[in-house]
């Protein structure tokens, strides 16, 4: 729209309206795929997948409901253990995927986990830094839903909860700090600082299990809460490595790799303690 207007501020001629017809393809678009978690955790994953290998500068804002919102309330990956929802009546047994960790793999994926009721600011940089970031981006935001069994005026409360419980550590990686020789992951969480318990006994898709299956229920918490640090702790181990100024991890994860690059035939880089 800027360009159009200084355009139609100049002298016309052939040149200007040139550039007038094809204004719109001479500035950069900012591209967003926007879905929830059943189409990226679940039916929609291979995608979603194609997309991040691409390596293609588009962004990508996944709505993490923890179910099939649209379609009804079914379980989908993301859903939680313990979690009643329909296919999983009696609790669902499994853990959450962990979308984030797996996009993280491929190293040159913009990462960010936000939950914009509990650091509406993390959120903020997360999204200028998805838009800036010259490849793709995965922000996955924690959505409250009805079918969570919660009245939604409280939603943001709910959002603190799951944060301070350790449900959905906050987190962003950017693999351009590598780059300057900083880790590319920074957890903007604390460690879980209340128990998982005060977290589920807020909402109805957890507590219902209590009124029908106690014992499994009360299985399904203990289980959960050793996830949630287990989970905590290990963004913290990876989030605490050090790397050096040419984007490589410093010692003694140099030395590990220099033993696989020797293991599969390469010459490993030489370099001053």
């Amino acid at each position: 729209r800027i360009l159009n207007e200084k355009l139609k501020g100049l002298k016309t001629n052939d040149k200007i309206s040139a550039l007038t017809k094809v204004a719109d393809f001479l500035v950069n678009k900012s591209v967003w795929i926007i879905g929830g978690d059943g189409w990226a955790y679940d039916i929609g994953y291979g995608g979603l997948d194609h997309v991040l290998a691409s390596g293609e500068d588009v962004n990508i804002l996944v709505l993490d409901t923890e179910v099939y919102s649209n379609t009804g309330g079914q379980t989908s990956k993301a859903t939680p253990r313990g979690a009643v929802a329909k296919f999983s009546a009696g609790g669902k047994s499994t853990p959450k995927k962990d979308l984030a960790l797996l996009a993280m793999d491929y190293e040159n994926v913009y990462i960010a986990r936000v939950a914009y009721g509990a650091k509406d600011t993390q959120t903020i940089h997360a999204f200028h830094e998805a838009e800036a970031y010259p490849g793709p981006s995965l922000i996955i935001a924690y959505s409250p839903c009805i079918a969570h069994g919660i009245d939604l005026k409280d939603n943001h409360l709910h959002q603190q909860l799951a944060v301070d419980s350790g449900h959905w550590p906050l987190f962003r990686y950017n693999p351009q700090q590598a780059a300057s020789g900083k880790n590319p992951l920074r957890l903007d969480s604390k460690p879980p600082s209340i128990p998982y318990r005060d977290f589920v006994e807020t909402e109805i898709r957890f507590n219902m299990l209590w009124r029908t299956h106690p014992q499994q229920a009360e299985k399904f918490l203990e289980q959960s809460q050793r996830e949630v640090l287990h989970r905590y702790q290990y963004y913290e181990q990876l989030a605490n490595l050090k790397w050096d100024k040419e984007g490589d991890l410093e010692p003694p994860h140099r030395k590990l790799k220099a033993t696989v690059e020797k293991a599969a035939g390469q010459k490993p880089k030489e370099k001053s303690s």
